[in-house]
């Protein structure tokens, strides 16, 4: 199991003070099947932020980006993500990447739909949100949102994300914005 997931399971089972076989036992006495409806039963009912219920069903369900991801080398799982009609995205996802490893070192965690770049915590979640953008998100505190750095709702997994549509929009505010995620990760 990825290091980062076990963490968060670990502390799921902390900050729930319910171990995964019970949350397991509670999914299953629901009735309810769908992952969304599973990860909303557990923020109604237990409180739960959106990652902890997500990452918490994934568990359950024993799917997730990070399974199907599982065994594949990071170009084949790029290639998977940048299909079709996404394609043409690939050279933004490819820019800013240059772009990203003169920060330093950073792991890279490809998921089924995007990649999650981490240091001793996710900085960043990277991949295409539609056939037209790739959508960049980012964690960290401080920053003002703006027309461009869109803030998230609280719970989720980034606090902020940049839609990004031509390869000329990675750019030095972009980078200055990733550059902040990066050093506030690590």
């Amino acid at each position: 199991m990825d290091k980062a997931v076990a963490t968060q399971l670990a502390n799921i089972e902390k900050r729930s003070g319910k171990t995964l076989a019970e949350l397991g036992e509670i999914l299953r006495a629901s009735g309810l099947a769908k992952h969304g409806e599973l990860r909303d039963f557990l923020k109604r009912e237990l409180g739960m932020g959106h990652g902890d219920a997500n990452a918490t069903v994934h568990h359950v369900l024993g799917s997730g980006g990070a399974a199907e991801a599982a065994g594949k080398e990071a170009d084949e799982v790029l290639d998977a993500i940048y299909a079709g009609p996404k394609a043409a995205l690939r050279p933004i996802h490819d820019k800013l990447m240059a772009a990203m490893a003169q920060f330093g070192e950073f792991e890279i965690a490809p998921k089924k739909g995007y990649l999650s770049l981490r240091r001793k915590k996710q900085f960043a979640m990277l991949g295409p949100a539609t056939n037209t953008r790739v959508e960049l998100g980012l964690n960290m505190k401080g920053v003002a949102a703006s027309g461009r750095l869109l803030e998230q709702a609280p719970g989720g997994m980034c606090n902020y994300k940049v839609r990004i549509a031509d390869a000329a929009e990675v750019d030095d505010e972009l980078l200055a914005w990733a550059r902040q995620a990066y050093d506030s990760a690590g």
